[in-house]
């Protein structure tokens, strides 16, 4: 039996590309790094692969769908977004990385379809896009962050 199987495949591809964009998240010191990446990548495409792989032998039948399984995914990474984003008074942190799990979370799913070549390309893309503002933020020595304000503190100003 052989140990690198399709599947196997898929998760361990889904594993290092989640990985890759953790490990910018692990450097800029943020709650969401390399492990969750990596973990919510695999999983992602593991449930995907299952959903398309596993019941081929359905498709056309009534009551299967595997967009069901994608759509869930989506959802169940909508809480462990909510979950990376902070509140501290005026100041809210986490919504980059939030959006860097949803992303990460279409990674596996790419994966899991076998859209090898372009979940690669757009991990790097997503890898960029966290490097270039971090870089420019470095040079220009500002955070570019929106500030929460809520009704109340109109009211108070």
């Amino acid at each position: 039996m052989a140990i690198m199987t399709p599947l196997i495949v898929k998760v361990v591809v889904a594993a290092l590309l989640g990985s890759v964009v953790g490990f910018e998240r692990e450097l800029a010191r943020k709650v969401a790094g390399i492990r969750t990446h990596a973990l919510v990548c695999l999983a992602s495409a593991l449930f995907t692969a299952i959903s398309v792989d596993a019941f081929k032998e359905h498709i056309g039948s009534v009551g299967y769908d595997p967009s069901r399984i994608i759509s869930n995914i989506i959802v169940g990474i909508g809480f462990i977004g909510a979950g990376a984003i902070l509140r501290h008074g005026s100041k809210v942190e986490g919504t980059t990385t939030a959006a860097s799990l949803w992303a990460i979370a279409a990674i596996g799913v790419t994966v899991g379809v076998g859209l090898f070549k372009e979940a690669v390309i757009i991990t790097a893309i997503i890898y960029a896009i966290l490097q270039a503002v971090w870089f420019i933020e470095q040079k220009m020595r500002i955070r570019l962050s929106a500030i929460y304000k809520s009704e109340d503190e109109e009211f108070r100003n």
